[in-house]
């Protein structure tokens, strides 16, 4: 007896590798692809029962690759495998049509359970997640993990909203009162506490958790 087909995308083949490895006999990959194009040539070519997908990815993520193929392939369902917690990023794939939405920290026996329970029609999450998703989809607050801003001063949090709202370092100076050497000083430390490259990264991070 088969198992269920499989498709896996990530732009990692080790994690594709990995997650392979780890897959349950109930489970039969059937193909793999490392970014969106290759991800719906795949899909579309071998008609997977579930596809395993990555949210980041090169040309333009776990979304994009939903939308391509859902007209042509309506019954293929998706279930999200990612680092990422964040609220709009798990809201994102659901809204484009995925089924369930799982952490990269998940165990082999779990991931495959997931995989079943989705191809079977259940929807997955963890517990927060699913909190996400029925926040988005209920207009209720969409909460989102505040770890990030918790590793923030409150100094830093002031600087990073006026920022994120478009101001430049004197503006904020005068703003706070403080001189810009020290804007700039915290402002290098948000981004490397956050992980971020660049102010306009900061922007967009701020937004998408609606702290500007």
């Amino acid at each position: 007896m088969s198992g269920i087909r499989v498709v896996l995308v990530d732009d990692h083949r080790l994690v594709r590798s990995g997650v392979r490895a780890e897959l349950g006999p109930e489970v039969d990959v059937v193909g793999e692809a490392a970014d969106v194009d290759e991800a719906v040539r795949v899909i579309v070519a071998t008609k997977p029962d579930v596809v395993l997908l990555d949210v980041h990815m090169p040309g333009g993520g776990g979304a994009e690759v939903i939308r391509g193929v859902h007209d042509q392939l309506p019954a293929v369902r998706f279930l999200a495998l990612s680092v990422s917690d964040a609220a709009e990023d798990v809201i994102a794939v659901v809204r484009a049509g995925a089924r369930g939405y799982v952490t990269k920290s998940i165990d082999g026996a779990a991931l495959t359970d997931a995989i079943v329970r989705v191809a079977s029609g259940d929807a997955v999450f963890g517990p927060r997640l699913a909190g996400f998703v029925l926040d988005a989809f209920s207009g209720g607050p969409v909460e989102v993990p505040d770890d990030d801003l918790d590793a923030l001063t409150p100094r830093e949090r002031e600087v990073l909203r006026l920022i994120a709202r478009g101001y430049t370092y004197r503006e904020a100076a005068q703003e706070l009162v403080l001189s810009d050497r020290t804007i700039e000083t915290h402002v290098s430390s948000v981004l490397r506490k956050l992980q971020l490259s660049n102010r306009r990264e900061l922007a967009r991070w701020a937004s998408a958790r609606r702290i500007v």
